[in-house]
Parts: C-alpha cells; structure tokens; sequence
C-alpha cells in the first residue's frame, strides 16, 4: 500500500507530499514529491531571489505546474539568466546550481535512482550529467501530453499517482538490469570506498569500469563519491548548532579541515559560515 506523507518544502510552502513508487518503479525511483506553490517568495521590491540547489548524486525529473519556467543563472554575476522550460530532466550533478526562486511555484517530481536514464529515458545517464535539459528533447510531444495529464489531475495526490502511470507506461517491458559490479561498487561508494578497491573488485579494466559506471551514475564514480561524503556531513543536520565544522568533517571522512573548506566552497557555492548563516530550512536548498 502507498503511503503519502505530508510536510513542509524547502520554502516555506504550506505542503510538501512525498511517496514511496509502486513497486514496478521502486528499482529507478528514489522518492517523488508533490509541492504547493504557498507565498510568492520574493519580498516586495526585489528583482531576483536566488537559491543553491546542492547536488545529491541523483538525477531527478520536475514538472512546474504554475508559476515562470525554470529560470537558472550560469554564475555570481549573470543577472539575467536563461530559462529551460516547465518539464525538466535535471541530470547527476557534482557541484550546486542556482535558480530563481523570486516567485512560488507547484510542482511535482521525482528522484531517481543510477540506471533510471536507461529505462526511461533510453539513454545513458552521463549524456544528462551536470545539466539541465528539457523534457521534449527526450520524450518528443508526449513531454507535453505528459504535462497536461499531470495538470488535470487536480491534487497532489492524484498528480503524483498520474506521474506514477506517465513513468510506468515509459518503462521497457523489461529494462535492463544495472551491471552487478557497478551496483556492487555504489553500494561500496556510499560506505567510504576508495575507488580503486572498486575498480579491481569489478574485475574489469579501470577505463570499461569507469565508462559502465558513469553509464549508470551518470557521475564518474571518483567525483559521486565526493557528492556522497558532502552528503554525510548534510545529513549530520542535527548536530550543526552542537558541533563546529571541523568535527563534522572528520566524521564524514574528510581528511582535514582545508579539504573540507575546499569541497564545501565548490560544493554549495559558499563557504561553511556563511552557509551556516544562511540557516538554511532544508540542506540542500540554500538561499544565496
């Protein structure tokens, strides 16, 4: 039985429902989500309000469903930024990106696992990697159809049980399975695995391992590790007001404190104080 669970999002929204996919989907998708647009987010008077999203690892598919297309600026200084549209398939990152969040938006999406791009997209997961790109560059016209459909269901609930069905009816009839050594080897990463321990435990050549990672991943598997050891220092969230930094990252298994500092500026985009300053209400999601 699927179980929703409601919340609030990452700005301030009155509702944020999360749901676990039905078991035909649960190999590929991580989690999906379905957000109110609440209060407009910027204050009067302001132009732009920006936000950092900070990588996870996972690929992840949205649909906007009211509210300005996805508007992404390329750095600091770009003012004006480029739009990609209302349904986007935002690819494995390694660092942040920043995007205009100056108006409330509702939205439904998805977070998928390594071998999703494979089975739904028919592409390997490295050719999305690092950017954004839109849903009718993959899907052709039935991006749209695919729009609408989640539109007209009305509620969260209904629209994330259509994004369910519009997934499900673009799986092949039978996907193919990610490659053992590659989900032996993500399993490995996420524990603090060097990546050479990986590659010889594949039984492959170090350039096959990497290509039939980076195939799943999206992500070679030496930058995923570093996302993923970022990650543990966000998911210690309870222990920031309790703990400095230092602590944090020797715990996470970073070496030192300055490759820490180094990962982190890359990372989010900002440094840790001024990361903490920002008292952010989700982790990944920081206003900047």
């Amino acid at each position: 039985m699927l179980v929703d669970r409601i919340g609030r999002s990452a700005h301030n929204a009155p509702m944020l429902l999360t749901r676990v996919p039905r078991p035909s989907l649960r190999p590929f998708v991580r989690s999906m989500w379905a957000a109110d647009p609440g209060p407009v987010g910027a204050a009067a008077g302001e132009a732009s309000l920006r936000e950092h999203v900070l990588p996870t690892g996972d690929m992840h598919l949205v649909f906007r469903l009211s509210g300005p297309p996805l508007r992404l600026f390329v750095d600091a200084v770009d003012s004006v930024g480029y739009t990609v549209g209302y349904a986007i398939v935002g690819g494995a990152r390694s660092a942040f990106y920043a995007r205009d969040v100056s108006v409330a938006t509702g939205s439904v999406g998805v977070q998928f696992r390594p071998g999703a791009a494979r089975a739904l997209f028919g592409m390997p997961a490295d050719e999305l990697a690092e950017r954004h790109t839109p849903l009718d560059a993959l899907w052709g016209a039935q991006a749209s159809e695919a729009l609408e459909r989640v539109h007209e269901a009305g509620t969260p609930a209904a629209r994330l049980t259509v994004l369910e069905d519009l997934l499900n009816e673009r799986l092949e009839p039978k996907p193919r399975a990610m490659h053992p050594a590659v989900a032996q080897a993500l399993l490995w990463l996420g524990g603090g695995a060097m990546v050479s321990d990986l590659v010889d435990a594949s039984g492959y050549s170090h350039r096959r391992f990497i290509a039939m990672f980076r195939d799943a991943a999206g992500l070679p598997p030496k930058r995923l590790e570093r996302v993923l050891r970022f990650q543990r220092v966000m998911a210690a969230e309870p222990a920031w007001g309790a703990l400095p930094w230092a602590d944090l990252a020797l715990q996470s298994g970073y070496s030192d404190q300055p490759h820490f500092n180094r990962d982190f500026l890359e990372i989010t985009g900002m440094t840790p104080q001024a990361y903490r300053r920002a008292s952010p209400s989700s982790p990944n999601h920081v206003r900047a």
